[in-house]
């Protein structure tokens, strides 16, 4: 018994030791008080958007954070907080919101459910709502549209599914069809539900996805952090690294989104001590770098903007190593 209690004791004390040199040995650039981090976490995602290999699986897809995604075919489309297109399907009806995509239709298109949704920056957050399926599921609907994914987008920043049936098309972050009436070419001719199709077998829009966080080279700022669609990631100096907090909940997060976590394998130019998922108390996952919580600004309407940098006196955009960048000592 005494062997057994101490050897629990041991892996315990393991795995405080791992976190406190992961969050808490270096001193950062705001308080850092020696305590127990309590809901902060260190899983990373999976290399599948929701920690699928094949990208295949007929489960129902939390949408998170949306984003925009700006596309040389379609112009601008929106995804889900893992990066992978939203669709939306012509059989189904906006006014009222109707779902008509079920059974195997449902395993070719798995509805992305409401599940923290939060508006990509810039877009009116009125036009997000749900739909209510017979087996209960609240799908996320945009513009009164349902949202589904396409299983065999299998990677962030495929289309594959754009056109397929003549009925499948990629959704516009107000909910429009972002190639409107057009189908891809090659496909097979509906077969009513939405199923079974033959879908483009090329790596959707023909260009590499940005990683799900990298750097730029800003005019006014240096090198600062961006997330997938090229928008500036930002920092609250009213947070803390160590414990893991935030003091941005409620409304603020209307203003202030969260980064979604982001695979470190999808991740290019930034510090990976520390690069961890934070749990809120609200049950949002969060993304850290160097153990700080990352958000985008909502005022920020497209890529290069920095209009969040300075609000307030405690909002600044993020450098690779999660300092505070244009911050006043």
């Amino acid at each position: 018994m005494n062997t057994w209690r101490n050897a629990s004791l041991a892996l315990t004390a393991a795995a405080v030791l791992v976190l406190t040199t992961a969050c808490g040995q270096d001193k950062g650039d705001g308080d850092t008080k020696s305590e127990s981090v309590g809901a902060a976490g260190q899983a990373q995602p999976g290399s599948g958007a929701y920690g699928s290999s094949d990208g295949g699986s007929s489960a129902a897809r939390p949408a998170g954070q949306l984003a925009a995604r700006d596309t040389p075919k379609l112009g601008r489309v929106v995804t889900d907080s893992a990066g992978f297109t939203l669709y939306r399907f012509d059989k189904d009806t906006a006014s009222p919101p109707k779902a008509t995509c079920e059974g195997e239709c449902a395993k070719a298109w798995p509805v992305v459910t409401a599940e923290g949704a939060a508006p990509a920056p810039g877009v009116d957050r009125s036009l997000l709502g749900t739909v209510t399926r017979s087996d209960g599921t609240k799908q996320l609907t945009i513009a009164g549209w349902p949202m589904y994914r396409f299983a065999q987008d299998t990677k962030p920043g495929d289309i594959k599914g754009q056109g397929v049936g003549g009925t499948w098309f990629a959704s516009a972050p107000d909910g429009k069809k972002a190639a409107p009436g057009a189908a891809g070419d090659g496909q097979d001719a509906d077969t009513g539900d939405g199923a079974g199709q033959d879908a483009d077998t090329g790596d959707g829009d023909g260009t590499a996805a940005r990683p799900g966080l990298s750097t730029r080279q800003d005019p006014k700022l240096g090198e600062i952090v961006v997330d997938r669609n090229g928008m500036t990631v930002y920092r609250f100096k009213k947070d803390t690294a160590w414990p893991m907090t935030t003091k941005c909940t409620g409304a603020c997060l209307d203003k202030w989104p969260v980064v979604a976590p982001v695979a470190k394998n999808d991740t290019e130019g930034i510090r990976k001590k520390g690069y961890v998922t934070f749990k809120r108390p609200d049950g949002i996952q969060q993304q850290t770098i160097d153990c700080w919580p990352l958000y985008t600004f909502a005022g920020d309407s497209k890529p290069g903007d920095i209009k969040g940098q300075g609000v307030g006196g405690t909002w600044f955009a993020v450098s690779p190593q999660g300092k505070l960048v244009g911050a006043p000592r």
